[in-house]
This record gives C-alpha cells, sequence and structure tokens, in this order.
C-alpha cells in the first residue's frame, strides 16, 4: 500500500497539470483543517471574549482540572471507548456482510436498488433519527412495545433502562451507516481480479468458498485502514447521535454520557471554552497516540495493512 501511494506521487510530480488540480482540494485542506489549529491556545488560557484569543492570560494546564478531576471522569471514558468499539466491530461486520452480499447479486438493476436503498440513511439527519427512535420507543404507547405485546411479551420502559442502550445505540449506528462503508468495500471487492474467482471455481470451490479464501483475505488491508481511521476518533463520542437521540436523559447517563455530551452540558453551566478546548485536546492526543500504536502493531503483523 506504501510503495503505491509512493509510486502514485512520484508520478504527480512528473506532471504540473496534476499539481494544479490538487491545488484547490489542498487550499481548502489548509484553511478549513489546518488555520483553525492555533485555537488549540484556548486550552491553555483564560478566554475573555474583549481580549480574544491572544490578548488572554495564560493558565497553564489549569482548563485540564475541571475535567481529570471530575468524579465522573471514569464514567464518561468508559462509555465513549466501550460505545465507540461497539460501533466500530459491529459496523465492520454489518458493512463486509452487506459488501460481500451485493457483490453475490447478479441482477444489475436489483444490485443498484439494494445499494440505494442501504446508503440512504446515512443522508439522514440525526435529529430524524432521534424523531424516529423517539416514535419508536418513546411516548405513551411506543411502537415496539405493541410489537412485543403481540408476540405475547412484556412491555419495555426503553427510557427508563440504561443497560439496553449500548445495544440499542449500536443498531442504530449500524443501520445508519453501515451502508456508508459497505459502499467502501464493495469498491475494493471490485478491484479484485476476476482471474482468481475463474481459478477457484475450476478447482470447484463454492461462493462461500471464495469468499472466505479470496474475498475476506484480500479485503484486510481496506478493513485495516479503516479501521485505523476510526481509532483515531475512537475518544470523540458521536454527540450529535446521542444528543439527539438520548438528550438530558439523566437515567440513561451511566451507560450513554461520553466526553462530548459531558462538556456540552458542563458548557451550558460553566461557558468556559478553555475548558471544553482542554477536553477537544486530550481527545485528539489520546486518539494520535492509539492510532500510532495500534498501526505499529498492525506494521509487525502485515507491513502492507498499516495506514503509514
Amino acid at each position: 500500500m506504501n510503495s503505491k501511494i509512493m509510486e502514485s506521487c512520484r508520478q504527480a510530480f512528473k506532471s504540473p497539470f496534476l499539481i494544479l488540480l490538487a491545488v484547490p482540494g489542498l487550499i481548502t485542506l489548509f484553511i478549513f483543517n489546518y488555520l483553525p489549529m492555533y485555537g488549540v491556545l484556548l486550552a491553555f488560557k483564560d478566554f475573555d471574549y474583549s481580549k480574544g484569543i491572544w490578548g488572554s492570560s495564560w493558565v497553564g494546564l489549569k482548563n485540564f482540572e475541571y475535567f481529570l478531576t471530575s468524579s465522573q471522569l471514569f464514567v464518561v471514558i468508559r462509555n465513549t471507548l466501550l460505545l465507540n468499539v461497539a460501533f466500530i466491530v459491529s459496523q465492520t461486520i454489518a458493512a463486509l456482510t452487506i459488501a460481500v452480499l451485493l457483490n453475490e447479486i447478479r441482477i444489475k438493476w436489483f444490485a443498484r436498488l439494494s445499494q440505494s436503498v442501504i446508503f440512504l440513511p446515512y443522508f439522514m439527519s440525526w435529529i430524524v433519527v432521534g424523531m424516529i427512535t423517539q416514535s419508536m420507543l418513546g411516548g405513551q404507547n411506543p411502537t415496539v412495545n405493541e410489537w412485543l405485546i403481540q408476540l405475547g411479551l412484556s412491555e419495555v420502559n426503553w427510557y427508563f433502562e440504561a443497560l439496553l442502550w449500548p445495544w440499542i445505540l449500536s443498531v442504530i449506528k449500524v443501520w445508519h451507516g453501515a451502508g456508508y462503508f459497505a459502499i467502501i468495500y464493495l469498491a475494493a471487492i471490485t478491484s479484485i481480479p476476476e482471474d482468481l474467482y475463474e481459478a477457484a471455481r475450476i478447482d470447484g470451490a463454492s461462493r462461500f468458498q471464495a469468499v472466505r479464501k479470496i474475498t475476506l483475505p484480500l479485503l484486510i488491508p481496506t478493513i485495516s485502514i479503516l479501521t485505523l481511521l476510526l481509532i483515531g476518533r475512537i475518544f470523540n463520542g458521536d454527540f450529535a447521535m446521542i444528543y439527539a437521540i438520548v438528550g438530558d436523559n439523566s437515567l440513561l447517563f451511566p451507560t450513554t454520557d461520553v466526553i462530548d455530551t459531558y462538556v456540552y452540558r458542563s458548557m451550558r453551566v460553566l461557558n468556559d471554552f478553555g475548558m471544553s478546548s482542554a477536553v477537544g485536546l486530550f481527545q485528539s492526543v489520546m486518539g494520535l497516540v492509539l492510532v500510532l500504536a495500534v498501526n505499529s502493531f498492525v506494521r509487525r503483523v502485515s507491513k502492507e495493512s498499516a495506514l503509514f
């Protein structure tokens, strides 16, 4: 993988027109990703609106104290890590399954229709998803409870049972995002030479055997890179998703309160931009450390599967 990237870079520098094509993207990347990084200074300052970032006084590591000495520190970090691990594992398994199944469909119009239907939830706002979840699990007569009654099962007070919500959020995350990752894996599958499958069929391999012996092993580099990119944000809770669905329901905080929602509630009370910036810097640094550690492990196992 790294050799291919280096070869692509060498080819690009040989053609000035390819470099010109990259200029708008590089400018956009600099403006929206690198230029705002000076805001990291807020994590070490007592921010004053009238003085601005540069004029505000330095406070060293004081902004980190509120979060790192909080009684809820262990709970929110645990929830953030466990939920993200559940999301990564469930989405990866679901996306791989969907991609393999889509690749096996031989009717082209049905394959395109299936891709569109599976991909559609990814474009839905989390606000809309939260409203759907509320109608299914909340209110006086939740739709899911009506189904349970019809099956002869007892009702469940969904918004009172904290232990159920890691599972519920994982299902929602898979429904919302698995289609997106499935398209990426499907694109990787289509790049696998057809000769390999032809040889497998000649040797008498079934479709399942071809998937197990050819498709999945050749997808390992793609799986590794996508997983490493997701691990980079493992300390960042999906604020939009969790707040839109759970909101300020304190009964569910023991299993759903993540770093981002905790900081948001603290911001509403303290109105302290320095503290929120310190937490954001903490999340980014921890994510970087995890990516470097996991990437180092992956390189020892398979250099082709490593991110760098």
